[in-house]
């Protein structure tokens, strides 16, 4: 099954369109990355916020006005599958109307620098990390531009960047099933957790950026790296607050992320 790809003039950004932001990091409180070192980062709601997208819930326990169970839950989908088709074609608009930020290119330059000893992480479904440059990444709670077979009947899960306003307009896959949102739900189990095992077993750092803390298993990530046999990694976080598991990491870095990661890295 093929469905049309918007146009990618639709983006209002591009990587060229880059401000270059003075690093606020004292070189003297790099990370130093030797060639011996692998990296794994892990990137939360935080990195995209600076972006203006909205975090996954605000104050008041809504998301973008909705409640989580009726937009996030494979319930809410059986129940209502044009609603939570409008609510993430609007995160789509929303996401092609925003720029990715320093942070994100600053880890794709780090990338280009060390190459396949980088293992990016997000917990993030849109694409700023990919429009920034960085190709060795996994979204472990799925991807806001691709969609798939609700009944999981094998098809490939295809790129879709459309919006669907309308059950007439939900597409169906070959086998007759709606095609949804390739988003891991709330109940659903993450993806790629054997690969992200593996990096994070044998990465020598681990950063953290933009979390909270609080939503597993990501939150174990810092624990699995420090708690592993053999030699632990060392463990960092940047972001404007302190997470719930603080404890757990080497060293804090309080402050935006598009403040803090440029300059941050030396490659030794």
């Amino acid at each position: 099954m093929r469905l049309p790809v918007a146009d990618r003039s639709a983006y209002t950004c591009y990587s060229e369109t880059m401000t270059k932001h003075d690093p606020s990091v004292d070189p003297r409180d790099a990370i130093e990355i030797h060639p011996s070192d692998r990296v794994v980062v892990l990137t939360g709601a935080g990195i995209s916020a600076e972006s203006g997208l909205k975090t996954f819930r605000d104050s008041d326990g809504l998301w973008a006005g909705h409640r989580v169970e009726t937009v996030a839950t494979p319930e809410g989908w059986e129940a209502d599958p044009e609603l939570v088709w409008q609510f993430y074609s609007q995160r789509r608009r929303e996401c092609r109307a925003s720029c990715p930020n320093a942070a994100h290119y600053a880890l794709a330059e780090l990338e280009q620098e060390i190459g396949d000893r980088l293992f990016l992480c997000s917990q993030n479904v849109d694409d700023l990390h990919e429009r920034s440059g960085s190709r060795n990444i996994v979204h472990m709670h799925g991807e806001l531009f691709k969609s798939r077979c609700e009944a999981n009947c094998g098809a490939p899960i295809i790129e879709d960047s459309n919006s669907y306003n309308s059950l007439a307009e939900i597409p169906r896959c070959a086998c007759g099933a709606r095609m949804r949102p390739h988003i891991v739900w709330f109940g659903e189990i993450p993806l790629e957790m054997t690969c992200i095992q593996r990096e994070i077993d044998r990465c020598s750092i681990l950063l953290v950026v933009g979390t909270s803390g609080a939503v597993y298993p990501a939150a174990s990530f810092v624990h699995w790296a420090r708690m592993r046999a053999g030699t632990p990694a060392r463990t960092y976080y940047v972001g404007p607050e302190a997470p719930l598991n603080a404890v757990a990491f080497s060293r804090i870095i309080l402050g935006k992320a598009g403040d803090k990661l440029p300059g941050l890295f030396r490659v030794l």
